[in-house]
């Protein structure tokens, strides 16, 4: 359903839309690492995550007419950001379904973009089933956040980037680490990298208590996660992995690395301290598996993709100040 046609064709669209984000590196971080460091800066985006680049492939590919009636996705704060503006951009209504429990940033971004916030319980409530409800009541195209071939088109641009900035660095081979929830992104990247940089393995970084991923790649079939919410890492928290994704990453991917919540912390604050970059927690999950799991890891080179910066400012001072 996704293919590297798929993935150019988006590209082509994003161009002079989303940033082409830089490849970093430092040698505190290598040091810690025990290898070289790369962190591809997708906090550094548009609407501070790398959703804006498969929120543009969505809504650009639509039909005009189904485009101009508005259209409707679901989100903890990052999709539903990237959406908004692509929708905005293109003079288009948006819809966004968000937890009442995601960070007040991201709510609050997401409204100033010009979007409907319709928030719910995800306790008690269920997405999928508001999303259904309100798409046909409208007339509203559902863009899912990660089960959507264009939306995961749009993350593979990433990839290709990888590719381009890794040849320039004369990186020959590494493992690509990338916050996973549903797996857009991580998939996204894997079938670019496919096409372009075969000597590169995709891993999927996930916290613990939600590492639905990496449990489906050991069993072979999609796990659910028991518990609907309880990590800091809320951007990457999701039910399970996707339909359309899980067959990739089971084709594309190697093994899936676990941190906590603690070592994701730490991590924001090391990108923050060597690196300069704002990473929320969830974003700094892949990083975090680059500097703490090294034992999980092989060769001499990872490159960490940090996929969004939107941290409250409350949270973001009390890890800087405990491990900054």
């Amino acid at each position: 359903m996704v293919s590297i046609e798929m993935i150019v064709a988006a590209r082509a669209r994003l161009r002079g839309q989303a940033r082409r984000t830089p490849l970093l590196s430092s040698p505190f971080l290598d040091e810690i690492a025990g290898r070289r460091v790369f962190v591809k800066a997708e906090c550094l985006q548009h609407t501070g995550s790398f959703k804006f680049r498969g929120g543009w492939a969505a809504v650009s590919a639509l039909d005009p007419e189904l485009r101009r009636r508005g259209v409707i996705a679901f989100s903890s704060g990052n999709h539903a950001q990237g959406v908004a503006l692509a929708a905005k951009k293109h003079g288009a209504p948006a819809v966004i379904i968000m937890p009442n429990d995601a960070p007040k940033v991201k709510i609050n971004n997401t409204r100033a973009l010009g979007a409907e916030v319709v928030l719910y319980d995800r306790n008690r409530e269920d997405r999928d089933e508001i999303g259904a409800r309100l798409s046909e009541e409208r007339e509203l195209t559902l863009i899912r956040p990660f089960d959507e071939p264009q939306v995961i088109a749009g993350q593979g641009t990433i990839g290709l980037e990888i590719a381009e900035q890794a040849a320039e660095e004369q990186i020959a081979s590494a493992e690509v680490l990338a916050p996973c929830g549903g797996g857009g992104l991580t998939s996204g990247i894997a079938l670019a990298l496919e096409a372009s940089a075969p000597d590169f393995k995709v891993r999927p970084c996930e916290p613990e208590g939600f590492d639905d991923m990496a449990r489906s790649l050991a069993s072979g079939k999609i796990e659910r996660n028991v518990a609907p919410s309880g990590s800091v890492c809320d951007a990457i928290v999701t039910p399970q992995p996707g339909n359309i994704t899980f067959p990739i990453l089971s084709r594309l991917s190697g093994s899936g690395v676990v941190v906590s919540d603690e070592e994701a912390l730490h991590a924001a604050a090391l990108a923050f301290t060597r690196l300069k970059l704002v990473v929320e927690p969830g974003g700094a999950a892949a990083l975090a598996a680059a500097l703490f799991h090294g034992d999980e890891l092989n060769g001499e080179t990872v490159i960490a993709v940090a996929s969004g910066g939107n941290v409250d400012a409350e949270l973001f001072a009390d890890l800087l100040r405990k491990y900054g």
